[in-house]
């Protein structure tokens, strides 16, 4: 049951995602933490990464790599500095991290203001995007602060073409802080069929997706699992 259940919040999360430009991570790391934590943050970023190459193959005609050298040489650091977390917290601690990092997620997502990307800010949004992303796997809403004002098609594009690296530097790091093992692996195999049918049926139901009224339900979601996984450290 709890590996079922998994699947389809992974599912709902890769819908989302594929829907909107992100929230995967952002609805899924807290609620499977809760079912285990093993979950958090290498499966999840595995799944990511797998969402990410199919959106950036979808939307490559809208593609424009143009400003985001800056946030990729930003998340870099972001990255170790977020391995460096997941090596001194336990358990407990990260769960009380994952919910303060959804959360703040949707804070930022829920910023009225419209912020330019400048180079200097494309670093520092991928600086915290590598530290949010690495030690909890939620890694998007900083920079699609920023993007958020792009055309659907070209949000969603370079947000995918971001997440592709940004996975692949977080799972380099995973492995190493021992956050990415064979025991993380085997509990990815059955996530990643789930990914994809999300990813899928959001393309089939593109013209028909209410995204303003899919975006505000996600927040709420992702504000309830945040508060729930917050509730478990303190239990």
């Amino acid at each position: 049951m709890s590996i079922l259940l998994a699947c389809l919040i992974i599912f709902i999360g890769s819908f989302v995602q594929s829907a909107i430009g992100f929230g995967l991570s952002v609805i899924a790391a807290p609620i499977l933490f809760l079912i285990d934590p093993m979950y958090v943050p290498a499966p999840i970023t595995i799944c990511a990464l797998c969402i990410s190459i199919l959106n950036t193959r979808r939307f490559r005609e809208s593609l424009s790599l143009k400003g985001l050298g800056p946030a990729i040489f930003g998340r870099v650091p972001g990255s170790m500095a977020g391995g460096l977390l997941l090596v001194w917290v336990d358990a407990q601690q990260l769960s009380l991290w994952i919910g303060v990092t959804v959360l703040l997620g949707v804070a930022i997502s829920l910023l009225p203001i419209k912020i330019s990307p400048t180079p200097r800010r494309m670093f520092s949004a991928g600086f915290l995007s590598g530290f949010m992303g690495t030690s909890s796997s939620v890694g998007g809403p900083p920079l699609a602060l920023l993007l958020q004002h792009q055309e659907a098609n070209l949000l969603r594009a370079n947000l995918a073409a971001f997440f592709v690296v940004s996975s692949l530097l977080s799972l380099a790091v995973h492995a190493p802080a021992g956050y990415l093992n064979q025991n993380h692996l085997l509990l990815s195999l059955p996530l990643i069929p789930s990914a994809i049918a999300g990813y899928s049926l959001a393309r089939r139901w593109e013209d028909a997706i209410n995204k303003p009224i899919m975006r505000l339900a996600s927040l709420i979601l992702c504000t309830i699992a945040g508060l729930s996984a917050i509730i478990n450290y303190w239990l």
